[in-house]
C-alpha cells in the first residue's frame, strides 16, 4: 500500500519511525527493533537517512526488511550534495526491493562542503520533482510547525511548502512539537497559503532529560510550561520521567485525534517498549484503523 492510500483510508493511523544502524555489526539489533515495532501493526514504518546519507545502504536494507514483515515502509532520502545520477540509483534499488514510498529531504550540508555543480540538488523540492519524474513512488515531504530553523520567517517557510506541493509531494510529515496549539495554528496558516496536502503529525515521547536537550539542539521545537514542569519534577528520576513522557505523548495524541488529526507519526527513537506502551494506552482509539 502507498502512504497516499493510507491517508485516503478512514480511521486513526499511527505510524512509527526507526533509524538504521551505523555499522554492519549492529544490523541484527536494528532488525530486532523493527520486528518488535512491526508487531504493533503501525500504519507504516519510516526509516531515517543519516547525516550526509552516511547510512544509505542500511536505510535501504531496513526499509526492505520492514516490507518483508508485511508493513508498509517509508524510506527517507536526503539529496544535499548528491548528484541526480546517484539519487536515481537509490530509487532504482528501492524499487527493486519493493519499497515504493519515499520521504524526500534536503538534509544537512556537511561542514565545509559546497554545491560543486548543477548536477547536485540544493533543495527538497528539486528532489521531489526528480522522484516524481522517475515514477513509481509515493513522495512525502517534511514540514515544521514552528518554522524551519533556517527559514527567514514563517511566511517564507510556508512558501517552501508550496514549492514542495507543486513539485509533486503527496503528503507532509511534521517535525516534532510539544504543544498541539502550535500544530493547529500551523495547519490554519498552511491552508491559507494554499497548502492542501494531508499532514501526519510528528509526536516524540521524551523519556529522559538528556534526550530533550539533544532535541532542542537539533530542532526549533519549543517547550510549553506544562512540559517544563514535568521535566523539572521528574527529570532526575529516570523511571518517573519515562512514565511521564509516555503519558504526555499519549495525551498529545488523544487531543490531536479529538480535534480531527487522524494521522500521527511516532518518533520511537528505536524504543519498541515506549511505542508499545503508547499503542496500548490508545487501545480502542486505534482499533480498525489499519484494516
Amino acid at each position: 500500500m502507498t502512504i497516499r492510500e493510507t491517508f485516503q483510508t478512514p480511521g486513526v493511523h499511527l505510524s512509527c519511525e526507526v533509524f538504521p544502524p551505523k555499522a554492519f555489526d549492529k544490523l541484527d539489533d536494528a532488525r530486532a527493533v523493527v520486528r518488535a515495532i512491526c508487531q504493533l501493526r503501525p500504519a507504516y514504518v519510516s526509516v531515517t537517512y543519516g547525516a550526509a546519507g552516511n547510512t544509505q545502504r542500511f536505510t535501504q536494507e531496513i526499509s526492505a526488511y520492514v516490507q518483508s514483515l508485511g508493513v508498509t515502509a517509508l524510506s527517507h532520502l536526503t539529496c544535499v550534495n548528491a548528484t541526480r545520477d546517484a539519487v536515481n540509483g537509490v530509487l532504482d534499488a528501492l524499487q527493486a526491493q519493493g519499497v515504493h514510498n519515499v520521504l524526500a529531504l534536503r538534509g544537512d550540508l556537511p561542514e565545509g562542503a559546497a554545491f560543486p555543480t548543477d548536477a547536485h540538488f540544493r533543495h527538497a523540492n528539486e528532489l521531489i520533482a526528480a522522484i516524481h519524474a522517475h515514477g513509481g513512488f509515493c513522495v512525502g515531504a517534511a514540514c515544521y510547525p514552528e518554522g524551519h530553523p533556517e527559514a527567514f520567517d514563517r511566511d517564507r517557510d510556508l512558501d517552501s511548502l508550496r514549492f514542495k506541493q507543486d513539485a509533486g509531494a503527496d503528503f507532509l510529515t511534521t517535525q516534532m512539537f510539544f504543544d498541539n496549539t502550535v500544530l493547529y495554528q500551523f495547519l490554519f496558516r498552511a491552508l491559507k497559503k494554499g497548502v492542501t496536502l494531508p499532514v501526519s503529525a510528528g509526536v516524540m515521547p521524551v523519556v529522559n532529560a538528556r534526550q530533550i536537550r539533544r532535541i532542542l539542539s537539533l530542532s526549533s521545537a519549543s517547550l510549553p510550561q506544562r512540559f517544563l514542569a514535568i521535566l523539572d519534577r521528574f527529570g532526575r528520576d529516570p523511571a518517573s520521567m519515562e512514565k511521564a513522557g509516555i503519558a504526555y505523548a499519549t495525551d498529545q495524541i488523544i487531543d490531536l485525534v479529538a480535534n480531527g488529526v487522524n494521522h500521527i507519526h511516532l518518533y520511537t527513537m528505536n524504543r519498541p517498549d515506549v511505542a508499545r506502551a503508547i499503542f496500548q494506552n490508545l487501545g480502542p482509539i486505534l482499533e480498525g484503523s489499519h484494516e
